[in-house]
């Protein structure tokens, strides 16, 4: 017994060397400086808390970020699902979709940056195409549908990613399970509703977990579209970040990222329990 308790530490330890070096010890330092002033390294106490929520910056920061994953993790789950159990159904014949749904994951963020400058600029296609139908243009990165560019972005970049990890939950499910429901009279709806949501609820956990994480790395597009202060709709909370690290507010910087990891966890554990309790009934 001591034995496998040695060897289990063996190949355990280097694991967790890595992560508290690089990322436990260094997050405890964070949430240190949380309570230090950055500038003569006094005890501040939750003064740097209560700035953070005063600061104008971080709350429509905030709010603009809530509003994206609000809209953006539906949309992105639904589409992907739907598309999902359109290619299971397709079987050898969405071979060639599969692999066009992954193509945005590797087009670069610069690249991508270039098609927004080409799709959505105030001289770019967008425009030209309506001006074809007599309607006037606008800069969209500049107006409050740069909202809506960014949700695109985000779901165009995503989807096929999802689309992979649905489509490997539902391959798991057995097709005798479909067949002998079909016997019994069951309709496409039923199925999917009776069969299909049950079996892939492990999967879709997995899915919105890494789905909602995704959504915070979309900042990467909007900085280097707009830089460091973009349009109000799309400044989000990674700008705020930034622009406080530019000007080494270390103090603020630290609550905020605080004040980000206990949201999400608090989601993730919500979620978590949520999942367990309808596994429980």
């Amino acid at each position: 017994m001591a034995k496998k308790k040695v060897a289990a530490w063996t190949f355990i330890l280097p694991g967790l060397a890595g992560v508290s070096v690089f990322y436990l010890i260094p997050f405890g330092d964070v949430v240190r400086r949380s309570f230090w002033r950055a500038a003569g390294n006094g005890f501040a106490g939750l003064d740097n808390y209560r700035q953070v929520f005063e600061n104008q910056a971080f709350r429509l920061a905030a709010g603009n970020t809530a509003r994206f994953v609000l809209v953006c993790l539906p949309l992105l789950l639904v589409l992907s699902l739907g598309l999902a159990v359109l290619l299971q159904k397709l079987g050898a014949a969405g071979g060639l979709l599969k692999s066009a749904y992954l193509v945005p994951l590797a087009i670069p963020a610069a690249s991508v940056v270039l098609l927004w400058h080409i799709v959505f600029d105030q001289a770019g296609v967008l425009n030209s195409i309506l001006s074809g139908f007599h309607l006037d243009g606008k800069d969209w990165m500049d107006s409050d549908a740069s909202f809506w560019v960014l949700v695109f972005s985000y779901i165009w970049k995503n989807l096929g990613y999802d689309v992979i990890l649905w489509l490997a939950g539902l391959l798991g499910i057995p097709g005798s399970v479909y067949e002998a429901a079909k016997v019994d009279g069951a309709g496409e709806w039923k199925c999917f509703l009776h069969i299909t949501l049950p079996n892939i609820r492990p999967v879709a956990f997995t899915v919105i977990i890494l789905s909602f994480l995704n959504s915070f790395k979309v900042f990467r597009e909007a900085y280097l579209v707009a830089g460091n202060y973009p349009q109000r709709k799309i400044y989000l909370l990674q700008h705020v970040f930034n622009n406080w690290f530019a000007d080494l507010s270390v103090d603020k910087m630290a609550a905020g990222s605080v004040l980000l990891c206990m949201v999400i966890t608090v989601f993730v554990l919500l979620l978590q329990r949520s999942w367990g309790g309808l596994d429980e009934k």
